[in-house]
């Protein structure tokens, strides 16, 4: 199946609130954006950014029943914070309900939250797009834009590091996946320099 913005933006506006899909086209505009300065696909981008939250407005003990069901539990953080199950829940539901068989736009919807090792390039615009929306309004916010503009992995970066810094200053449990991408993206960031800089 092509997935076709106008197609996921139907769906998303039929299943979010008007808030959270404020949100949604503030994600697909920026990841469009994004896309198209670093030269992957903008529409891609566009229905997987239009696609990422699609599950965030179910229940949560209703997510965590799905992913149950759906076998999409992998660590015994997800069943402990459920909050993080929405993106692995819209692309399975995409996948096995509407016949989407892009794995690039999949992994991207799937990996939004968390991040993991090995993101490619469409995952990190998502994942990035998502913090960064031109609503969200944090210090260092413009910083990091300008970062993803110069460089998406170096930007993605130091989102992922950003986010783990406010998870410890304000004692919230920190997801080994989004540990692991941290770890990851910091040794992409270091090969060839000879150097380990934290």
């Amino acid at each position: 199946m092509i997935l076709r913005a106008e197609e996921v933006y139907v769906l998303a506006a039929r299943v979010l609130t008007e808030e959270r899909l404020k949100h949604t086209l503030g994600v697909a505009d920026w990841a469009e954006d994004l896309a198209r300065h670093h030269g992957l696909d903008p529409v891609k981008a566009r229905c997987a950014a239009l696609a990422h939250d699609l599950a965030k407005g179910i229940p949560i003990k209703d997510q965590l029943s799905l992913a149950r069901r759906w076998n999409l539990l992998k660590y015994p953080e997800d069943e402990l914070y459920p909050y993080v199950l929405h993106g692995s829940l819209a692309a399975y539901w995409l996948e096995h309900y509407f016949g989407v068989d892009d794995t690039e736009v999949l992994a991207a919807v799937a990996s939004h939250t968390l991040g993991r090792p090995g993101m490619s390039p469409l995952e990190m615009v998502i994942y990035s797009a998502d913090l960064t929306e031109p609503s969200r309004d944090f210090p260092e916010v413009d910083k990091l834009r300008q970062s993803l503009y110069d460089d998406l992995e170096k930007g993605t970066f130091e989102c992922v590091k950003g986010t783990l810094i406010y998870l410890r200053e304000s004692n919230h449990p920190i997801h080994p996946l989004t540990q692991l991408t941290y770890e990851d993206l910091q040794r992409r960031q270091t090969i060839g320099t000879g150097s380990e800089k934290a």
